[in-house]
Parts: C-alpha cells; structure tokens; sequence
C-alpha cells in the first residue's frame, strides 16, 4: 500500500473511499444523487457515504436514516440547522474512515463506476487529488478534460477552470496539510480549498477519458457581498503567496482571479442599471486591485479586461460601465463552409470571425509590424495606451476550437483542428478571420474511446487577439448533403443534420431508418405535375436492403383533419458519396376533398413497420393549389401564411358586392408600408 498508511476498516474489511454528500431540504431533487452512491460498482464493503444533514424538514433526514438502518456502509449526521454547506463538508471529512474522500453536491450524480476507476487512477499514479471528468448541462467546455494526465500542472492543464470540491482526495493528504473549507466563507472560499490542495499535492492525476460526475445544481448558493468576496480572495491570494515564488509562474495565477472574480463582476448587467450595485462593486475592487495586483499582472489578460483593469486603477468607472456593454454585445460568426467525408472521418471546414459591438467584425490598428486593438467605444487614450493595446502576440496565436456536445448528457469533447488565421484589409483597419477544418472520428473521438450513441451538437470558440467568443456552428451558403456513412467498427450510422435554427450536429447511429430520414427532413422538396405533388425527401442512408416498406402520410392541421397518403418509393445514392431519396406521389385537388391534398397546412409522417415518424417539415397549400415547403415551425395554425387563413370566410367575402375592390384597395395601402 502507498506510503505504508494504515487500513481502515468497515465490519472487518477496508474500506477505500468515503464519499461525503453534505444535504439541506433537497426534497426529490436528491434522488439520482442517493441512487448513484447507492449502487457503485465498487463492492458495499470497500467504500461508505456520509450525509451530513444540516436540519432538513422536509422529511429528507428521516428518508436518510431508513436508508442507513440496512447499509452499514452509510452514515447520516445530524448537523444544527444553522451549519453552513462548508462545515457540513468539514465535518464530514473528519468523520470518513476510507483512504480517499469524495465530495458530492446534492444534486449531483455519480456514474456507476466512477468510485472504482478513480480508486484505481489514484492508487495507479500515487496521487494526492484525483481529478475526474465533470459533466455539467450548461457552459463552455472544460479544457482539462482534453486527456488523461498522471502528473498535471495547474496552469499548462487548465485546473484553474476546475476549482468545484468534486475531486477525490487522499485523506492522509488532506490531515497532513490541514485542508478545511472557510466554514463562513462563500464561493471564493470554496474555491481557496482546491487551490490549496493544487499548490500543496504532491501528484494530480487528471481522469478524462471516462465521465465520473454528472454536476446538478448547488445545494445551498454560496453568494456573498463584494466587500467580503474581495476578503476570501485576498486571503486566497495569501495561499498562493505561500506556495509559489514571485515571478510569471505566481503572475498568471493571480491573473485568473483578476480576469473571473474582480473584472468579470463588471460585466453583470446589473452592474449597468443598479447605481448601487456599481459602487458596491467599485470601491472594494478597486482597492483590492491597488492593493494586491500589480500591473504586470495585466498582461496575461485578454485586451478588453486589460483595459478595464486599467480603467479601474484609474478610478474611471464611468467608462468601465461603457466597455463592459461594448463587451457583452461580442459575439461569434461561425459558418459551415463545407462537410464532406474523408472514408469514416467527416471533415467541416469553418469560417470564424469575431462580431464586435453593434454587429461590426472587430477591427484592429497596424502600425509596422505592430498590431494593436480598436476599442469599441471611445476611451481615455491617456489610460489606454499603446502598451495596452497592443495585441501583436495574442493576433499571431488566433485560433479556433470545436467541439460537440451531447444533447442529453450534456458531455463535451474536443476535436482536432487544423487552423489558419487571415488578416482581411478593411478600411485603414484589418479584420482577423480564422478559417480551420476540424476532423470528427466517432471512433476516437471521446478522449480515445468511441462516441456514445446520439444526438451531438457542434460548438466554435474563437480566440482572434481582442476577445474570445464562442456558438454553434451555422449554415453558410453552400447546401449540405445528407450523406450518411457507416463509420466506426461494428459498423455504426453516422449523419450530419441540421436543427430548426440552422445549427449543425451530428447523430451517431439513429435509433431507426424512419429516425434517420426525420433527422434530414428539412431537406424536403416538392414539384407539382399533372393533378399530383411529388415530395422528394433526402435518405442519409439507404440499407443494401432498400430498406423496410415505407409509407408517407400528410395530416391536415386545421379543420376536419383529413389525411392522405401513399406508398414512398427509396431510391439509393452512392455510398459515401450521394444520399439517396425517397419520393411519393400525391393527388392534390383545388377544393378540399377527401383523398387529397387541398388548401391548407399538412404535416407528415412517415409509416414504417406499424410505427409513425413525424417529419420536420410541412407542406402550405394555398389558391391555385400553389404548394410550398416550409419548416414544422413555418406550418403551426398560429403561424401560418396569410393565403391559408380564414379560407372559409374569404370563399365567402369574394360572393358580396365590391369585396374585391375593397380587398385590392386595402392589399395596396399595406403594400405601400412593406419593404
């Protein structure tokens, strides 16, 4: 055993790790969080739960004890009502018997085998911290995930953006260095405990390649006023000062907290409209700034948090104000420019660009070699000089980042990009536009493993010298193919598709041929020809089957909800490299009738093998039997086109004297107002 530790015991057996779950009034919300740390895959006998009540009434204490009665592996601790989350935790770990400590959240959930694999990494690699990947449904990704370290440095393997008590801790580790939560402390103070434990470990060992926790809501929020905020952090930086020697290693660290807690406080809008809410910002920061972040700090800042640490030293709050708006309207252009596959590897080759405030891409200054940032807005330029601007170096290293995100679960991961960045002329001015193919090989592409089956979105974030930003990646001009291929080994169904809103993602193996064709749908085109509509629908992939019989159905939205239908023809493309497409043929008459297609708005389904798919399209038909394809949204009864409302009180107005002149008389005075 490491270190030669001595084994503690639960009913005669070792007991590994403790997992503690601090819990206050969780009510149902709680539930996947007990059930996760209930059926761990590690044996009940090698780890224990501790619950640390904090006065729960709302049954939630009474439900823990019951549990606890038939596991001797789980304790519950009855804690004063006025005991904060942070001396729930510190309570908790002076309890726990096991070699190594967990910390939960509430509403968080364990996967079923996280316990053992980060007992096994920690053991593996003789580490004081361990750190498992986090899934959280919102936010951008988390960078340290982007593989597996055994030995990972605070600042070259991004932990800064990993500061959340979910980590597994050598209990011995934690005694030695006497680690405890500031037990009155807020979000600042949470965070000083895993900056201690960073500084002091003697190995962290970064576990990304599996998914541990599933992060819910906190239990209790851990909001604090700016005056005490500005205290947890300067007795954070107190931590640092101990473990670091002066210099850039010390610099860059101090200037995480100046860029998240200090600058980043401006940006809430609140900061704008609340006169109070702004002072009470303002003079705490800044003398915390004056007091404890020198300005060499600010040059391992991004621009614009450059030049409001600037601003702030200066006492000009009045154009922090105006900067922080300018900065919150940046955002990303991302365009899909082309997909295409490369044998099992789907290729998308983006555009990027930064849109700076008021909607213009951001621009920057040349003077020689020298490339320097244009604020949005005017500023000081005594405080905003040339030192400040300049911008040379981060322009050089302009790049993008892509990654899809699972629609359900919420887990991230990052692909690999090839980039290059343009200087476009503009004006007297240049514009950065970076333009990079990223590679998605499902078989990879999870940290080294395949990619879960479903639905995943694709993300761009920009670095591009002022700011970084990051979305969804867009449609550009060039259509996309619905071109499915059989990637991966087994053989799994991949297929780019794009949402309602014109956002790219990829679904790894479809549920069902019905489901693959719904995921293209959008795709849908329509010819009218001899008393009949043919609806052409992209296939992303068609079996070497052809596929199960396929019927296509339009379902009236409005009035007596008559339906047609017909038998679809499934044409195949050419593998990897033309989808193929299905094809029905449908009567349209002019007046309503049964059997056909008339006026009004229809919605599809697909029949495959007695289950109904909806389509993600629908069809207007209007006078004259004029069809269009339109969106499901474009087709909603309270949406729909003004040719297809109120059919039946129109057939009626056209038979009164001088409806027709009116109705041309009023159709020319709206004409006159519409662009």
């Amino acid at each position: 055993m490491p270190r030669g530790r001595a084994r503690r015991t639960l009913g005669g057996m070792g007991v590994k790790v403790s997992v503690v779950v601090p819990v206050r009034n969780p009510g149902d919300t709680a539930d996947a969080c007990i059930r996760s740390v209930l059926e761990q895959s590690l044996p009940e006998e090698e780890y224990e739960v501790v619950f640390a009540d904090t006065g729960s009434v709302d049954g939630t204490a009474e439900r823990l004890d019951t549990i606890s009665a038939g596991r001797p592996n789980v304790r519950v601790l009855h804690l004063p009502a006025g005991d904060s989350i942070m001396r729930a935790r510190n309570i908790g770990l002076a309890v726990a018997r096991g070699d190594y400590v967990y910390l939960l959240d509430q509403g968080d959930r364990l996967d079923r085998g996280a316990l053992r694999r980060l007992h096994l990494r920690a053991v593996e690699t003789d580490a004081d911290v361990v750190v498992g990947r986090l899934v959280r449904e919102q936010g951008p990704p988390q960078a340290a995930f982007s593989g597996n370290r055994e030995r990972a440095d605070i600042l070259r393997d991004k932990l800064l953006t990993l500061l959340t008590p979910h980590k597994l801790y050598r209990k011995e580790f934690l005694e030695t260095q006497h680690l405890r939560f500031d037990e009155s402390g807020g979000r600042v103070a949470e965070q000083a405990f895993a900056v201690h434990a960073y500084l002091t470990a003697k190995i962290i060992t970064v576990l990304a390649d599996q998914i541990c926790c599933h992060l819910g809501e906190p239990a209790v929020p851990l909001a604090a006023r700016p005056a005490d905020t500005a205290a947890e952090l300067r007795t954070l930086l107190d931590i640092v000062d101990a473990h670091t020697e002066p210099g850039r290693h010390r610099d860059r660290i101090y200037s995480h907290w100046l860029r998240t807690v200090v600058l980043r406080a401006f940006l809430n809008p609140r900061v704008e409209t609340s006169s109070h809410e702004r002072y009470a910002i303002y003079a705490p920061y800044r003398d915390l700034v004056a007091e404890r972040f020198p300005p060499q700090i600010d040059a391992h800042l991004p621009v614009h948090f450059r030049a409001m640490s600037a601003l702030l030293r200066a006492g000009r709050l009045d154009q922090i104000t105006t900067l922080a708006r300018a900065s919150r309207a940046t955002q990303l252009a991302a365009d899909l420019c082309e997909v295409r596959w490369e044998g099992d590897i789907l290729v998308m080759r983006l555009d990027v660009e930064v849109i700076g405030h008021g909607g213009v891409p951001q621009r920057f200054r040349v003077e020689g070699d020298r490339v320097f940032w244009e604020p949005p807005v005017h500023l000081d330029r005594g405080i905003i000089t040339t030192d400040v601007a300049d911008v040379t170096e981060a322009v050089a290293r302009s790049r993008v980042e892509v990654y899809v995100r699972h629609v359900d679960s919420g887990v991230i991961y990052m692909l690999p990009v090839d980039c290059r960045a343009t200087h476009l002329p503009d004006g007297d001015r240049i514009r950065i536009r970076v333009t990079g193919e990223a590679r998605l090989d499902v078989g990879c592409a999870a940290v080294g493993n395949p990619l879960p089956a479903g639905l995943w979105e694709v993300h761009v974030r920009m670095y591009g010298g002022g700011h970084h930003a990051r979305t969804r990646v867009q449609r550009a001009e060039t259509p996309l193919q619905c071109l499915g291929v059989l990637a991966d080994y087994p053989r799994r169904l991949v297929v780019p598709c794009w949402s309602d809103d014109g956002e790219f993602g990829v679904c790894v193996e479809p549920r069902s041929f019905a489901e693959s064709i719904a995921l293209v749908s959008l795709g849908a085109s329509v010819t009218r020809r001899d008393g009949y509509v043919y609806v052409v629908v992209p296939v992303p992939y068609v079996p070497p089957s052809g596929g199960p019989p396929v019927e296509l159905a339009f379902r009236q939205i409005l009035g007596v909800g008559r339906e047609v239908s017909a038998p679809a023809l499934v044409e195949p493309g050419v593998p990897g490299r033309l989808p193929g497409q299905l094809i029905a043929k449908l009567p349209i008459r002019r007046f309503a009738a049964d059997g056909f297609l008339g006026a009004g708005a229809w919605t599809p389904l697909l029949r495959v093998e007695g289950k109904e798919v909806g389509l993600r399209f629908g069809l207007l038909v209007g006078r004259g039997s004029r069809v269009e394809v339109r969106p499901t949204a474009a087709v909603d009864p309270t949406q729909r086109s003004l040719f297809t409302r109120d059919t039946a009180f129109r057939r009626f107005a056209r038979h009164l004297p001088g409806a027709r002149a009116l109705a041309h008389l009023i159709r020319r005075g709206r004409n006159r107002y519409l662009t």
